[in-house]
């Protein structure tokens, strides 16, 4: 009724009808798309948050690393998720941070034994239901970008734009040699090659919310493309459906 009377009076007065609910743009894909990149990037450009949902499973991986908890125990990994110790922190430019027992973590979400660990964590059913709750909370606290492996199929299902990045696992790998080393982190291209690989496998494979394209988005490949343009790209197809 209210959706209705809003509409009848936007007829009458030839005025834009604004919407009142929040903007979702879904982006999911393997490992060294450029998700994280792009998603960023397009944030900015649209004042949206951004949140890059890989980086709450990489937060309960290293709290559960440093408290000595086996990765593959999934009622005490599901505890963790649950039990308040990781917070998350968006900064007025739509920036995330994150805190593990009150102290900044976000630097040490990316180490090589979280890089082994985290695919551990993102398989267990019980801990991603925890996880995806969050994940939709804060979906609806504001315009978001949001990126992962499962947001347009079980996170955000209804998102008004879904896009599927992808590139070769080739390129994939290349990005993230070249990320390592830019951050001092140990691993040769053929190490990463064959992690990547792997994860590909794990995330395509696992039973709860595995990899795959929602019917309903938008593919895109990364290959031999700026993030520019990935990132223009986007933006005239966000354009295009308001």
């Amino acid at each position: 009724m209210r959706f209705r009377q809003i509409h009848a009076a936007w007829k009458r007065e030839s005025i834009p009808l604004t919407w009142t609910i929040e903007t979702r743009i879904a982006i999911d894909g393997p490992v060294g798309a450029g998700k994280t990149t792009v998603g960023r990037q397009l944030a900015d450009r649209l004042d949206y948050r951004f949140l890059d949902t890989g980086l709450m499973y990489r937060a309960l991986t290293r709290a559960a690393l440093d408290d000595g908890i086996d990765l593959d125990d999934e009622p005490a990994m599901a505890v963790l998720a649950g039990a308040g110790r990781i917070e998350y922190r968006f900064s007025p430019d739509g920036g995330l941070s994150v805190d593990i027992d009150g102290e900044d973590a976000t630097i040490l979400l990316r180490t090589a034994d979280v890089d082994r660990g985290v695919s551990i964590t993102a398989a267990l059913p019980a801990v991603r239901a925890i996880l995806v709750a969050r994940q939709r909370e804060i979906a609806g606290e504001a315009s978001i970008v949001m990126v992962g492996r499962d947001i347009g199929t079980v996170v955000l299902p209804d998102a008004e734009l879904k896009i599927y990045l992808t590139a070769s696992a080739e390129e994939r790998a290349r990005r993230r040699h070249e990320e390592s080393m830019k951050l001092g982190i140990d691993g040769t291209y053929d190490e990463i090659l064959s992690a990547t690989l792997r994860r590909d496998r794990i995330d395509s494979d696992r039973a709860a919310s595995p990899l795959m394209q929602a019917e309903d988005s938008v593919l895109l490949d990364s290959d031999n493309k700026s993030v520019r343009q990935v990132v223009d790209e986007i933006v005239e197809l966000a354009e295009s459906r308001r």
